[in-house]
């Protein structure tokens, strides 16, 4: 699906606010995590097995989350009916989502589609891309658990296009990092002053 037909999708959008993070803050962060160039390369190589497999990964994720009522909850109405079209459109994004986890530059427009993305899940943004009315936003304790199997699931896909285990090792490690990193990067919206 290309950028255009992925409603929501804002990546590179020049009306996007920069984040409050800034190159330099990210790259304190990236040392934090021991993200470097190698995971860099190694991303941009995830990209060439996953880039067939995205329905397959989102099949796994979505399966995951809609077998557990806490986490499905936030993609339903407040009183816990699922928006079918909420779903289908977030999948949409989370599928662009892996693609700019591989390829994109960790640079100041990433930083900025970073922001947008944190603040979707807060009462600021949460449910106004899609117009629906869902719960107001989601908890910091999903987005930072939520960093295990969004990593764990990796490796089996990671696995599929006959690397050698350290290709693929490397691969998965480059993925956690990331993960990692943006989910640090999500939950700033949270912190109130003085914290």
């Amino acid at each position: 699906m290309s950028e255009a037909t992925v409603p929501g999708y804002r990546y590179g959008d020049s009306a996007l606010p920069a984040s409050p993070v800034t190159v330099g803050d990210l790259d304190k962060l990236k040392a934090a995590v021991l993200f470097g160039e190698a995971d860099e390369a190694a991303l941009r190589q995830a990209w060439d097995v996953l880039k067939d497999q995205v329905e397959d990964v989102l099949d796994v994720w979505y399966g995951f989350v809609g077998a557990n009522e806490h986490l499905v909850a936030y993609f339903s109405t407040p009183e816990g009916e699922p928006i079918g079209s909420y779903l289908a459109a977030v999948r949409h994004r989370f599928g662009k989502w892996i693609e700019d986890t591989c390829t994109r530059p960790y640079d100041a427009e990433w930083l900025a589609y970073q922001e947008e993305i944190a603040v979707r899940h807060t009462p600021a943004k949460k449910n106004h891309t899609d117009h629906v009315s869902s719960v107001p936003n989601v908890s910091m304790r999903y987005m930072v658990a939520f960093i295990y199997p969004i990593t764990a699931t990796m490796r089996p896909f990671l696995s599929a296009a006959g690397h050698t285990e350290g290709e693929v090792e490397a691969m998965y490690q480059a993925w956690f990092k990331s993960v990692t990193l943006q989910v640090a990067l999500w939950t700033r919206p949270y912190l109130t002053k003085g914290w």
